[in-house]
């Protein structure tokens, strides 16, 4: 019997250990500061200098946007691999918040030396953070797996709730108040989540500890194929492939920011621009390493791993879509939308953004009554934090409302429209949920393929709203209809693929090769990061040339293709997964 897993369920909070809502609100800080930053990062670089920010083309800023939220992605495998095999994950998570504080930090200075500076602390501090709060968790409950579903809804209940507040008050601040302080209010609460995490840490026992050192020998499971390791040459190739696409991104804001000054690929090979090059030779050579090892592997392990590729590749192409809500959605909400309401419109909206903004607290907050109610008195430091940190929320929370009410007509922040997002996550996800545990609960394949469906129908939506705006135009007065849509149905996709996708990994591989796949499913997930970059990037030259609704209408036949690929992908795949479902 494991005495901390037992210890820990004597503090219950909700039916779960307390230790979860220790969990549940250092995740919520972290995911503040980090959408907070985000939905501001775009927009101040993009701000003239009259409004303090750097004048800079969007081309830029989506580039350095894209590769940014990349290498967050490809950051977790450093991390990850860090804590799993020297520092354990507790001691992760703290280096990880502490990185992110310097980040938020640095940022606030808006110098050019402190805002690259912050993004390079940010992209490691949230590698460490970011893998190691789950792993605590399935730690938790691993004697207690009937009530691990449970956990995680809580503990992702605390992601969008976090995400939440963080893109509406980080984004009220930098926008209303000054760029600093949308970046510095980040950087304030992820200290508080690294103190109440720092000061509470005993809750867990000796989880997440430094681990202790285990016989490299490997036992097979009864049904576990053999063992296929890595060869020298295969582990070249990964190298090449890897330091050609790191190299790759980050060369390519770089080089353009500079405007060719500094360009790590300054040539050209039959025709095509040395990054080009670089960027398909690296993908060759993720070809080659496949054909070399999945021959070598039994047919029912080849066959699941290929699944695995093929929804990893549909969900490039989900998140390079998706992932325009900070950057080219963002920014058509700035210049391209009429976000400026008067009369009985703008007395409903301020009383909808009242109500999203109180209730939501409130519930927090009641949840953060009874945690004190659990724990207060073993982890007094840790508590205080926290409710210091919540009365400050709640005194911003105020304010902003206030200012808001206290003006005749209602002026939406850009940034607001990213809070629908989590609001609509948080208010389906239940329903959602019971879909997939009922008798109608679709197959892989038709999950990606609604998910993309749900994903082209929401740019179509704004398409449809942007088929107005000139050609070249700078600015327009859109209804904000058009963006609400765009996020309501975007998120139902989301719902479809981000939170079964992990699942189908685990299910289809080897117990021993889940950490490899997961590394390959959070390579799939950077390059759609950085490919959101680059679609933002052509979305200017594309509104130059032919309109800003075209850009939505090809998003959107990308998306509406590839979830009628996947529907008829149906019979293969199902093949490829052997029944696994």
């Amino acid at each position: 019997m494991n005495t901390d897993i037992e210890n820990l369920f004597k503090d219950k909070v909700l039916g779960h250990p307390a230790g979860l809502f220790v969990l549940f609100f250092t995740e919520m800080w972290e995911r503040f500061s980090y959408y907070g930053m985000r939905s501001l990062l775009v927009m101040f670089f993009t701000a003239s200098l009259l409004d303090h920010g750097w004048g800079w083309p969007r081309e830029y800023a989506f580039a350095i946007f894209g590769t940014y939220t990349s290498l967050v992605y490809l950051a977790t495998l450093l991390g990850g691999y860090i804590s799993d095999k020297k520092i354990g994950f507790r001691y992760a998570i703290l280096i990880g918040a502490l990185l992110m504080t310097l980040g938020h930090a640095f940022m606030a200075l808006e110098t050019e030396f402190f805002i690259y500076s912050g993004l390079v602390l940010l992209v490691f501090g949230t590698g460490f953070f970011k893998p190691n709060m789950t792993s605590i968790i399935s730690a938790m409950y691993v004697t207690r797996p009937e009530k691990k579903d449970g956990a995680y809804t809580i503990f992702y209940m605390g992601v969008n709730a976090g995400a939440f507040l963080g893109i509406l008050l980080c984004g009220y601040m930098g926008e209303q108040v000054g760029w600093s302080w949308g970046f510095g209010l980040a950087g304030i609460f992820m200290l508080f989540g690294l103190l109440q995490f720092w000061w509470a840490q005993d809750i867990f026992g000796s989880i997440g500890l430094k681990p202790k050192k285990v016989d490299n020998e490997t036992e097979l499971g009864p049904d576990e194929p053999k063992l296929n390791p890595f060869t020298n040459l295969q582990l070249l190739i990964i190298a090449l492939a890897s330091i050609i696409g790191l190299a790759w991104m980050i060369n390519d804001p770089v080089a353009k920011i500079s405007e060719g000054a500094y360009n790590l690929f300054d040539f050209s090979i039959a025709g095509l621009a040395g990054s080009s090059f670089m960027i398909l030779l690296a993908l060759v050579l993720f070809i080659l390493l496949l054909a070399i090892r999945l021959p070598r592997y039994d047919k029912i392990t080849k066959d699941r791993m290929l699944a695995v590729m093929f929804f990893a590749f549909i969900t490039i192409f989900f998140w390079a879509i998706f992932e325009q809500a900070p950057s080219s959605l963002t920014i058509f909400a700035r210049d391209y939308t009429d976000r400026m309401l008067e009369g009985n419109a703008a007395l409903i909206f301020k009383v909808v953004d009242g109500l999203v903004t109180i209730v939501p607290l409130a519930v927090i907050t009641w949840v953060l009554f009874k945690l004190f109610g659990q724990i207060f008195t073993r982890f007094k430091w840790s508590n205080i934090i926290l409710g210091l940190s919540f009365i400050i929320i709640w005194a911003i929370a105020l304010y902003r409302l206030n200012d808001k009410f206290s003006q005749d007509v209602a002026e939406i922040d850009a940034s607001w429209f990213g809070i629908l997002n989590s609001l609509f996550i948080i208010t389906f996800a239940p329903l959602f949920s019971r879909w997939w545990e009922s008798k109608y609960n679709p197959s892989a394949n038709m999950k990606y393929a609604i998910g993309m469906l749900l994903l082209g129908l929401g740019m179509a939506c704004v398409a449809v709203g942007a088929s107005d705006i000139p050609v070249g135009a700078e600015t327009a007065s859109v209804s904000i209809i058009w963006l609400v849509l765009v996020y309501f149905f975007h998120t139902m996709g989301e719902l479809c693929v981000s939170p079964v996708a992990l699942s189908y990994v685990s299910k289809l591989v080897p117990g021993r090769m889940i950490a490899i796949m997961f590394g390959v499913w959070y390579l799939a997930v950077a390059i759609g990061m950085k490919l959101a970059g680059v679609f933002g990037e052509a979305s200017e030259e594309i509104a130059q040339t032919e309109g800003l609704s075209s850009f939505f209408w090809m998003l959107t036949f990308v998306a509406v293709g590839l979830g009628v690929f996947s529907a008829l992908m149906y019979p293969l795949v199902k093949k490829l997964m052997h029944g696994v479902r």
